[in-house]
């Protein structure tokens, strides 16, 4: 008797955004939960995001430095975890509120509190469902350069100085200018 295997979509990190999802300019982040510096980044990051409302999308990858953070790889894997029930920004930002609590056990608590609904939760982080999709940002991140948290990109090139409001509000406002001046495609033009 043949048993059919069950095949399961993972959304990755790297395909959840927030924000406008049509829109011209990303601003991505490398970064993870226990770090000072990533939840000061946070705080920025949604004022932008409330600054260019419409203009911009968000996504988050994962890079955790576990030789500093020992916590920060099950966090990342908690908020890949709720972002197969669509809470990821929820479970993101309260992952950041609390990153000084992030044992396994307190992630089960935060999960609920975004309102993921999976009773297979702490399984998943016990036996690391989702280590694959952490593990492939810190890929992407060690492949793009990336060193230390937070490391952001816009629309693919790297943001070179201290993630401020000011400095990333200035880099936003130059690829906004950058993407509008572009020459319209060949089909657009036809249209016309």
């Amino acid at each position: 008797m043949a048993f059919k295997k069950e095949t399961v979509e993972i959304i990755e990190p790297r395909n959840v955004f927030v924000g406008n999802p049509k829109a011209t300019v990303t601003l991505e982040e490398f970064g993870e939960y226990e770090s000072e510096a990533c939840a000061k980044a946070n705080e920025v990051v949604k004022q932008l995001l409330e600054d260019f409302d419409g203009d911009i999308r968000f996504n988050f990858r994962h890079f955790p430095l576990t030789t500093i953070h020992q916590r920060s790889l099950k966090a990342g894997e908690a908020a890949v975890a709720t972002a197969q029930q669509g809470k990821f920004w929820e479970m993101h930002n309260i992952l950041f509120a609390n990153r000084r609590n992030l044992g396994t056990t307190s992630l089960k608590l935060y999960s609920k509190e975004a309102g993921v609904v999976n009773k297979h939760f702490l399984d998943d982080l016990v036996n690391a469902t989702y280590g694959w999709q952490v593990q492939g940002d810190l890929r992407e991140g060690l492949d793009r350069g990336v060193k230390d948290v937070p490391t952001f990109f816009i629309n693919g090139e790297r943001y070179v100085g201290k993630p401020t409001f000011d400095g990333l509000s200035k880099a936003l406002k130059d690829a906004l200018k950058k993407t509008k001046k572009k020459p319209a495609s060949k089909a657009a033009k036809q249209r016309a």
